[in-house]
């Protein structure tokens, strides 16, 4: 089946990151959104697009899905019966391993579909997206390459193909301890008075996951079993830093 030239591209979920995602497409491509949520009509009429049912949104060409991880397999399952063969299904989930094997059990084998995750947000995103990194982990299908031909020729976007398994070892540290160790420096209170540039570079770097959503939180630091492992390591190092022995 001939994939068409301009594609129609659903975008399931209007939250934070699904609204970057709108204003990026939508200036490209034939874009509708569903997101049953309060306040998603609001949203939706503000960005210009239609909002329409999940069975409207399941006809077009693209599906991607911008849902917390843990919406994605109730909503694989509800949109699976209405899928047809050549369709591509893309997520956008911050861990790869588990959405990965959600979607190659739950979709059907005529359904392409190709895992990813923009390595940028609404806050680090502000001044555009140009040399920005986007992972693209292939499952099903080839028509990802004309996702892939697309974000680089587009917008920009510095792309790096590989595995769930791999994303997830190396986001363990790139962005689940980064979250940790934020989370753990807010708990000790607010910024000192006293501090320096270095101090300064730091809070600056860590700020830029603060506002990110519960959910995605709960799914960089938890839904990637790489996170763990490391979590003890840095215990056990800082311990050893300050001379004092692991417990």
């Amino acid at each position: 089946m001939s994939f068409p030239s301009s594609p129609s591209v659903a975008l399931f979920g209007l939250g934070a990151f699904g609204q970057l995602l709108a204003r990026l497409l939508a200036p490209e491509v034939p874009l509708c959104v569903h997101d049953p949520a309060p306040g998603a009509g609001a949203r939706a009429q503000a960005l210009g697009l239609p909002l329409v049912s999940e069975a409207e949104a399941c006809r077009a060409d693209i599906l991607i899905l911008a849902v917390p991880l843990g919406a994605l397999e109730p909503l694989l399952t509800r949109l699976a019966p209405r899928l047809r063969p050549g369709q591509l299904v893309i997520d956008v989930a911050s861990v790869k391993e588990e959405p990965a094997r959600l979607m190659q059990a739950l979709l059907p084998k005529g359904v392409e579909v190709l895992a990813t995750h923009p390595m940028f947000g609404p806050l680090s995103a502000g001044q555009g997206v140009r040399g920005a990194q986007v992972v693209l982990c292939p499952l099903r299908g080839n028509r990802w390459r004309r996702v892939a031909a697309f974000l680089r020729g587009r917008h920009g976007l510095r792309l790096i193909v590989t595995t769930p398994a791999e994303h997830d070892a190396q986001a363990a540290l790139s962005q689940g301890m980064t979250h940790l160790i934020g989370q753990a420096l807010r708990s000790l209170g607010p910024a000192p008075r006293i501090r320096t540039r270095s101090f300064d570079l730091m809070m600056e770097a860590l700020a830029m996951v603060a506002s990110d959503a519960p959910e995605v939180y709960e799914a960089v630091t938890r839904g990637n079993a790489h996170v763990g492992p490391l979590r003890d390591r840095l215990v056990a190092a800082l311990s050893e830093a300050g001379g004092v022995t692991p417990r």
